[in-house]
């Protein structure tokens, strides 16, 4: 017998229900997929009043649910242009300054290593 007895004595679970109580396990394949609804169909969603479905990979606006301004999408295809434009000078500008940087180093470098020389030649003279 433990020294302070059984605390911990769990109950016995009751017997389980029957695990389904829906027949459609019973049904044929064609009549299961009507009933549970496993015909999904194109996926298709409405942002800002645009209708869009998705196709192939991608999202499309369904045709004739274009209510945006054609002029706006212009303008923002043109402003996008310039942005990767800017962002791919940008990034020329970086790559160009890390070589300078580089070949500074590398001289700052070579440099030292003769003044240390020069300090070395300069104390052995003395």
């Amino acid at each position: 017998m433990p020294l302070f007895g059984n605390t911990f004595s769990p109950k016995k679970t009751p017997p389980r229900k029957c695990a389904s109580l829906s027949n459609l396990h019973l049904l044929d394949r064609s009549t299961r997929e009507i009933e549970l609804g496993l015909e999904y169909g194109i996926p298709t969603m409405n942002l800002a009043g645009q209708s869009l479905k998705f196709e192939n990979g991608q999202w499309v606006a369904e045709s004739g649910s274009f209510t945006g301004d054609r002029r706006e999408m212009q303008r923002l295809r043109k402003r996008n242009q310039q942005l990767e434009e800017e962002n791919n000078l940008l990034r020329l500008k970086v790559d160009i300054l890390l070589d300078m940087l580089s070949e500074t180093m590398a001289k700052t470098h070579l440099m030292e290593e003769e003044l240390e020389e020069l300090k070395n030649r300069s104390r052995q003279r003395k």
